[in-house]
C-alpha cells in the first residue's frame, strides 16, 4: 500500500466521529481526528451558558443510547473519569389533574402503576426485554438478515407502526397512551408516521435495562473521555480545522466524513457520481428544535412529587394534544401548546450548579430553520404542571434553530437528528445502497448520524462506518 501521512482521516469529532475514530485506531492504523470547533464532542459538548457555575449541555443530556450502546459498552471510558449518575426515575409524564405516569427501571413496577393496562404493558414489554440482547445490536446498525429472525419479526410487528395507532390499539387509558406518545415524539415525526412506534419501544427498553442515566459533570465528560481513550491508542486530534473541502486533507487512504448529506456535497460533490448526488440532494431533513437552558434558584416546583425525581419529564398532557403539537410543526406551524422535553441533571449531579441551586434543559419542536421565540410558550407549557417555575429562573439562554445550526453544522434547520428518521430513511439514510456508509468515490465513507440507525450518542453510525472502511481499503475484518 501507498504511503501516506495518514491511514484514515475523520472529518467531526460527535459520538459517531469519535467512534470511527477510536475504531480504526484499534487496528494499529494511523489516524486523524479533525474537528472545526475549539473542542471536540460535536452534540457532546458543555458549557457555562447563563451564570458562572451553571454547567449546561449545549444539546444531548440524557444518555439512554449510549450506556446500551454495543460499541461504548467495551470501551474503558471509566478510566478516563466517565461516571454516569442515574436518577430515581427515568422518566415521568405529568397531567393537568396533578397526576402522573412513571416509567420505572422495573417493568413490573411500572405497570403497578398502570391500572387496567398493566396486563397490557407486560405482554407488550417484557418478551421484548427477554431479548434485548438480539433486538439492541441488530437495530443498531445496518439492514441485514437477522440471527433471531422471529425474535426480530415480534419486535418488527410493533416497532414499524405508527406510534399513534400501536398506542390506541394496545392500551386503554390516557396515562399510557400518553407515556407511549412522550416516547415515540423523541422521533421527531408526527405520531402517525410508521415506525414511529420503535423509537418509543427503544426508549422505554433502554430505561428498563439501564436507567436513562446523567454524566457526572455534563456531556462533555463522555467525549472527553472518548478522546483521552483515542489519543492513548495513538491517535491525533486537531481542533479548529473547519474541513469544506478534500484538498485541505493530508494525504490518506480512507476519509470518513461525520457530517449530512448538505456538507457531504460540498465537501467531496466532485467526487460523486450523479445518481448519487441525486440521492443525496433529495435526503429530506426534519424539524428543527427550540431550546432554552435555565439557571435555577430552586429545583422545578413541579406539582406531582414524582416528577421532581425523574431525570427526565415529558410535557404534553394528553397523547391527543401531544400528537397535535407535532403535527403542526410538522406542517410548518408552531404550536401554541408544544411538547416539551425536559431534563433536570442538577437535581442528581450536584457538580451542575452552586450548593443551592438548579439546572433545567429543555427544548420543543419547531418547523425546519425556524427564527422564532418560543420561549413564551415553553415557560409557560412548565408552569402549567409545576406553578411558580417562572419565579425560580435567575437567567436563561435560548437557541432557535438557526443558533442550533450555527452551533453543530450537522444540525440543518436545527435537526439534531441528522434528517428525518421516515421509513423511507430509517435503514437507507442516506441513500439506497448496499451499504450505506460507502459513497460512490473509493475511499470516502459517511459516518453521521444521516446513516443507520441515526441519531443519539451512541457510535454505532461511526462504528459500522469504519468497520466498512477496514473492510474495503485494508482488508481488515472486525465484528
Amino acid at each position: 500500500m501507498t504511503k501516506r501521512d495518514y491511514d484514515a482521516v475523520v472529518v467531526g469529532s460527535g459520538p459517531n466521529g469519535l467512534a470511527a475514530a477510536i475504531t480504526m485506531q484499534q487496528q494499529g492504523l494511523s489516524v486523524l481526528l479533525l474537528e472545526a470547533k475549539s473542542t471536540i464532542g460535536g452534540g457532546m459538548r458543555s458549557a457555562e451558558l447563563t451564570l458562572p457555575g451553571f454547567i449546561h449541555d449545549i444539546c444531548s443530556a440524557i444518555h439512554p443510547l449510549a450506556v446500551s450502546s454495543p460499541f461504548f459498552r467495551h470501551l474503558p471510558l471509566n478510566k478516563f473519569g466517565l461516571e454516569f449518575i442515574n436518577p430515581t426515575y427515568p422518566a415521568a409524564h405529568p397531567f393537568d389533574d396533578g397526576t402522573s405516569t412513571v416509567l420505572h427501571t422495573s417493568i413490573q413496577q411500572t405497570a403497578a402503576d398502570l391500572g387496567i393496562d398493566a396486563r397490557a404493558y407486560k405482554k407488550l414489554m417484557q418478551p421484548l426485554y427477554n431479548n434485548i440482547d438480539t433486538i439492541f445490536p441488530f437495530i443498531l446498525g445496518p439492514l441485514r438478515l437477522p440471527k433471531h429472525p422471529l425474535i426480530m419479526a415480534r419486535f418488527g410487528y410493533y416497532a414499524l407502526q405508527p406510534a399513534a395507532f400501536l398506542a390506541n390499539t394496545l392500551f386503554k387509558t390516557k396515562r399510557v397512551k400518553s407515556l407511549f406518545a412522550g416516547m415515540a415524539v423523541h422521533s421527531i415525526l408526527p405520531l402517525n408516521k410508521p415506525a414511529t412506534a420503535a423509537v418509543a419501544l427503544v426508549l422505554m427498553l433502554a430505561a428498563h435495562n439501564n436507567n436513562w442515566p446523567i454524566p457526572k459533570g455534563g456531556s462533555q465528560q463522555i467525549a472527553n473521555a472518548l478522546g483521552a481513550y483515542f489519543t492513548l491508542l495513538g491517535g491525533t486530534i486537531e481542533t479548529n480545522v473547519a474541513v469544506t473541502s478534500l484538498q485541505q486533507l493530508p494525504t490518506t487512504h480512507a476519509v470518513l466524513l461525520d457530517v449530512t448529506p448538505k456538507q457531504l456535497l460540498a465537501i467531496a460533490g466532485h467526487r460523486f457520481s450523479a445518481l448519487y448526488k441525486w440521492q443525496l440532494k433529495n435526503y429530506r431533513y426534519g424539524m428543527g428544535v427550540y431550546k432554552i437552558d435555565w439557571a435555577l434558584s430552586e429545583p422545578i416546583p413541579f406539582t406531582n412529587a414524582a416528577c421532581r425525581l425523574a431525570g427526565t419529564v415529558h410535557i404534553g398532557n394528553t397523547m391527543e394534544e401531544i400528537a397535535f403539537g407535532e403535527k403542526q410543526s410538522w406542517q410548518g406551524k408552531h404550536p401554541d401548546k408544544p411538547f416539551v422535553l425536559l431534563a433536570q441533571q442538577s437535581v442528581f449531579d450536584a457538580s451542575r450548579a452552586p450548593d443551592g441551586r438548579q439546572t433545567a434543559w429543555a427544548y420543543c419542536h419547531v418547523p425546519n430553520g425556524s427564527v422564532k421565540n418560543m420561549t413564551p410558550v415553553i415557560e409557560q407549557q412548565i408552569e402549567r404542571f409545576a406553578p411558580g417555575f417562572k419565579d425560580c429562573i435567575l437567567a436563561k439562554h435560548e437557541m432557535n434553530s438557526e443558533d442550533m445550526q450555527a452551533y453543530n453544522a450537522n444540525y440543518i434547520g436545527g435537526d439534531i437528528n441528522g434528517g428525518a428518521q421516515l421509513i423511507t430513511q430509517l435503514f437507507t439514510r442516506p441513500a439506497l445502497r448496499l451499504s450505506p456508509y460507502k459513497t460512490s468515490a473509493k475511499g470516502i465513507y459517511i459516518c453521521s448520524s444521516s446513516t443507520p440507525p441515526g441519531g443519539g450518542v451512541h457510535g454505532m453510525c461511526g462504528y459500522h462506518a469504519a468497520k466498512k472502511a477496514l473492510k474495503d481499503v485494508f482488508n481488515i475484518r472486525i465484528g
